[in-house]
């Protein structure tokens, strides 16, 4: 499996717009972040995206991404789902429906912001995504690998990480149930959300976020989901190893 890092950045990404400090006028191109996401070439090719964040056009272009299978979501944030509407050109070229799984509210959420795209007014002919909303309940599989939904806290509302075989991706997260750590015993990679220094209501800080990469015990760490607070080459340096930044256009073979 081929796990590539689409965006690594907070709401705002980075940098953020009117901001002068050091990490926003970085020179540096693992300073620039995009929204966050994930895509996954799994072993038998099938092409799996995580969450459609604003930024997800450029993405697509910038990474190359010409196909598209599944697309999974945490939740309904805006930084997650309102590139969804640039799937349309995937559409064009595979002419079934893609699968969008998540939740129920993250479901119901996906109606109500792109209604149009259910609705049986809206003009057809390529104007509109064509989709097929997936409720996740529990373990699943696509193709041989198996995905199971880890149950995560962001603040005080209910979202979703995934684990995909030995890999999984925890973002916009400030704690994990026990019931959700026991599904993430023997994973080799992780990735999880590590805010800012400071402590945030629902986001782990960088602190928080070393301290529950500690307890899974995952072989590498990569954190995600940074915000103008954390320049990357000098927080990398602080890390403990196995911990690292993750940047946009990383690229992990598993």
């Amino acid at each position: 499996m081929r796990v590539r890092f689409l965006g690594t950045g907070t709401s705002s990404g980075v940098p953020v717009v009117g901001c002068d400090c050091e990490t926003c006028q970085s020179n540096d191109p693992l300073d620039r972040r995009w929204r966050p996401s994930i895509y996954l070439e799994l072993s038998d090719a099938t092409r799996v995206l995580v969450d459609t964040t604003p930024d997800f056009r450029t993405q697509a272009l910038t990474y190359g991404i010409t196909g598209l299978d599944v697309i999974l979501f945490t939740h309904y944030h805006a930084d997650h789902i309102m590139g969804l509407d640039d799937v349309r050109p995937f559409n064009f070229r595979q002419p079934a429906a893609i699968p969008c799984l998540g939740d129920a509210s993250t479901l119901a959420a996906l109606r109500r912001v792109f209604a149009y795209a259910w609705d049986p007014a809206s003009p057809r002919g390529g104007g509109l995504p064509r989709l097929r909303l997936v409720e996740v309940t529990g373990p699943f599989s696509i193709g041989p690998s198996r995905v199971v939904p880890v149950p995560l806290f962001h603040g005080r509302h209910p979202i979703l990480g995934y684990r995909v075989n030995n890999f999984a991706y925890l973002t916009d997260c400030s704690r994990i149930p026990k019931t959700s750590m026991a599904l993430l015993e023997g994973v080799d990679v992780l990735v999880l959300d590590a805010l800012r220094h400071r402590p945030h209501p629902t986001h782990f800080s960088l602190s928080e976020a070393v301290e529950t990469a500690a307890l899974i015990g995952a072989r590498q760490t990569y954190f995600t989901h940074m915000c103008h607070d954390l320049p990357h080459a000098e927080t990398c340096a602080s890390l403990p190893p196995g911990v690292t930044l993750a940047h946009d256009g990383l690229v992990i073979d598993l």
